[in-house]
This record gives C-alpha cells, sequence and structure tokens, in this order.
C-alpha cells in the first residue's frame, strides 16, 4: 500500500526513533506534523523535509497541547492517516531508592502522553474510518530489564494494555493499532540516566539497532494492505537475548 500523500504526526519527533519515522514517512511521501518539545530541533528538521513538514513544539503531557497538534496537522494537510505515538522517557532506579519525582514524569510522558495523543488523533480516524496508530514502546514491556528499570518497564506493560485495548475498541471501525517493542537501540535516549550515551552502548555486551531500523519496521507495518494488521511487532538486536 502506497503512504505518498498521507499525512502522520510524530511525536517524539525531535531526535533517535521519531526523527528518523519521520525522515523514511517523509521519503515514502507522507506529509509529516513534527511533535517535540525542543523546538529549534524540530524547526531545523522541518526545513530539512521541506513543504510538506510541519514543525508543532508539543508537550504531551498537556492534553490541550495534543489535541491542538492534531488539529494543526488536520488544518494544513486534510487529515491524520497515521500517528506515531513515541515521545518516551526513562528514568532508571531501583524502587528503595528511586525518586517518585522521575516516576511521576515517566507515567506521565511515556503513559498519558501517549494516551493523549491517540485520544486526539483516533477520534479523527475514527470519524474518517481509516488509520493507523503506532505505539512506540519497547522490549520492556514484555519483561523487566533489572531492578534499576522497574519503573521505566512497568510504563512500557502499561502501553501494551493500552494497545491491546485500544486494538478491541476500534477493531473493525477501520482503524489498525500497532506496536511497536524495540530492543536496545542506538539514541540520545540513555543520556538522561547513564550520561555518555556512547559509553553507554560501548559497555553493552552486545551492537544496538540503529533508529533507522526502527523507523523502516513502523514505515513497513503501516504501509500493509488494509485487510493486514501487524498488532505486536518485536524488533530487537540479532545478538540481544533477552
Amino acid at each position: 500500500m502506497t503512504l505518498n500523500g498521507k499525512t502522520a504526526v510524530v511525536t517524539g519527533a525531535s531526535s533517535g526513533i521519531g526523527e528518523a519515522t519521520a525522515r523514511l514517512l517523509a521519503r515514502e511521501g507522507c506529509n509529516v506534523a513534527l511533535a517535540a518539545r525542543r523546538e529549534d530541533r524540530l524547526k531545523s528538521l522541518a526545513a530539512q523535509l521541506g513543504e510538506g513538514a510541519l514543525a508543532v513544539p508539543t508537550d504531551v503531557t498537556d492534553p490541550a497541547a495534543c489535541e491542538e497538534l492534531v488539529s494543526r496537522a488536520v488544518e494544513r494537510f486534510g487529515s491524520v492517516d497515521v500517528l506515531v505515538a513515541n515521545a518516551g522517557l526513562g528514568l532508571y532506579g531501583s524502587i528503595p531508592d528511586g525518586d517518585p519525582e522521575d516516576w511521576r514524569r515517566m507515567f506521565e510522558v511515556n503513559v498519558l502522553g501517549v494516551l493523549y495523543t491517540t485520544r486526539a488523533a483516533v477520534r479523527h480516524m475514527l470519524e474518517r474510518g481509516a488509520g493507523d496508530v503506532v505505539i512506540v514502546s519497547s522490549l520492556s514491556g514484555r519483561r523487566v530489564p533489572g531492578a534499576d528499570g522497574t519503573v521505566y518497564a512497568a510504563t512500557k506493560h502499561a502501553l501494551t494494555a493500552v494497545a491491546e485495548g485500544l486494538r478491541m475498541d476500534v477493531s473493525g471501525r477501520g482503524v489498525r493499532v500497532i506496536n511497536v517493542e524495540p530492543g536496545l537501540v542506538r539514541t540520545e535516549f540513555p543520556e538522561s540516566s547513564h550520561g555518555n550515551a556512547d559509553r553507554y552502548y560501548a559497555e553493552r555486551d552486545h551492537s544496538p539497532l540503529e533508529a533507522e531500523d526502527v523507523a523502516a519496521a513502523i514505515v513497513y507495518a503501516v504501509g500493509q494492505p488494509p485487510r493486514v494488521s501487524l498488532n505486536e511487532v518485536v524488533v530487537r538486536p540479532t545478538e540481544q537475548l533477552k
């Protein structure tokens, strides 16, 4: 199925998987509405992608901002055909020693942020009878990687429930729900808890995926014929055991 002429909203588009996905969707002929908090990066990316790109600085923890994001995309391009709910935050620490403020921030961004953006986009899709909701989760939504990642994994387990519940809710109404669960990916993500990202990846026992690998999986899933729904897509480095 061609993606040419469709419109995608991508959150967390200022770097990593979000940026790579926006670039690939644009190459496939999509209009892209780019959402993140870092306005300078969004504007730079939009300028590189050209007339089919719209930078919309957005805090996904604000429901009104998420509604405005979808409204601006519809106003500019006429519709929203694909949502890539990618914005996320990882702050690590054990439950006994963890910071409750970190826990709150992760649930607000990783869970509520996905709910807010999905609610805004899927209402529009249901009116049109078509659309794809892509939730970018993690392998941590399938298992707890370690004690210091317990709360982060809890947010990603929550997304598994969100994706499955939404799938049941919109089944037969023209909207597909795709839960993408990457393993280790080379992005800026570790910098929030581990400092230098390059050092973090060098210390792993296997090579990470690149953001473009996950973007390719997302574009493959949304490019399937309407009769095909890839509801769960696990993408891990070949050498990653779990």
